[in-house]
Order: structure tokens, then C-alpha cells, then sequence
């Protein structure tokens, strides 16, 4: 036996058979910057002026001058503090969600995810499983400002490709 096989690695994400319904967990923090919004508004061409214009955020929209974070950001930082936990390396394909944007977030927010295992099952197909979960964002105000539920295609422990 080798040293790398006598030593796991962690920060591998769940296999279906560990993520049983009723099983919740909690991602780390993640603060949302200045930069963060001008880069992402940058890189998807959302050029809106609610994230671009802090002139008009002071004095045109219901944010009194606070830095908006573009929901998809929200989302997308959210889906990443996912990846790093749970998903990392089991992940087979995005089936599908619903979303719902509870609150703004701001520049300056810290946001976490916070998930419930709502459905948990075999598929048709071996070493395979279907994840559902119920995720809400919270804010370090405690504040949910994102709710979304994503499904999951997820190996399981007898996985083998084919």
C-alpha cells in the first residue's frame, strides 16, 4: 500500500447512500465584495446600472446607495461553497431546480447555505442516486435572502462508469 492509499482525502463531497432524507448540513461563509459584483458583472455582460451606476442606486433605486449583488452571483457563490463541501467529486449532472429570491444582498454580506436532504434515492442505473435538497442562503444577519432546491445526479458508493 502506497502512502497516498493509506491516507483519504478530505474535502470530498457525499454519496447518495450518506445523504439519507432529513440529513442537513452547513456550508462555511463567504463574503460577497466591491469586486466580486464588477468582475462577475463584467464577465456575464449583466451591465444593468442597479450594479454598475452608484449614483443611481443613491438616488433612483430602493437600495439608498448600498453595492447590489446580482442574484445569479448569489447563486452562483452559493452553488461554490457547495462544490468545496458536498459535491466535490460525486457530482454526475444538474437535473434541475427552483429558485426564489427572498432578500437583496449587498456588497459586504457574508452568505452561507444551509441544506436539507428532501429526497434520496437509487436510480435505475447501479452506483447511481438522485439528490434533492432544500438550500437557503443566509446572510450573517441570519436573514434568508435565497431559496433554491436543486436536483442532483450523485454517485454512490458502488459507482463505475459506463
Amino acid at each position: 500500500m502506497t502512502a497516498s492509499e493509506a491516507m483519504p482525502t478530505v474535502g470530498l463531497g457525499f454519496r447518495w447512500e450518506d445523504t439519507p432524507v432529513g440529513f442537513r448540513f452547513r456550508t462555511i461563509g463567504r463574503t460577497v465584495t466591491d469586486a466580486d459584483i464588477t468582475a462577475f458583472v463584467g464577465v456575464t455582460g449583466m451591465v444593468e446600472v442597479l450594479f454598475t451606476n452608484l449614483d443611481y442606486l443613491e438616488k433612483e433605486s430602493l437600495f439608498a446607495g448600498k453595492r447590489l449583488a446580482p442574484g445569479a452571483l448569489v447563486y452562483c457563490f452559493a452553488e461554490g461553497l457547495l462544490m468545496q463541501s458536498a459535491v466535490q467529486g460525486v457530482g454526475l449532472s444538474f437535473l434541475g431546480m427552483d429558485l426564489k429570491v427572498e432578500a437583496p444582498t449587498f456588497a459586504g454580506d457574508t452568505i452561507h447555505v444551509e441544506c436539507e436532504v428532501v429526497e434520496s434515492r437509487a436510480t435505475s442505473k447501479p452506483g447511481r442516486g438522485m439528490v434533492k435538497t432544500a438550500n437557503r442562503i443566509v446572510n450573517q444577519r441570519g436573514e434568508t435572502v435565497m431559496i433554491y432546491s436543486p436536483a442532483r445526479l450523485v454517485k454512490g458508493r458502488d459507482y463505475q462508469r459506463g
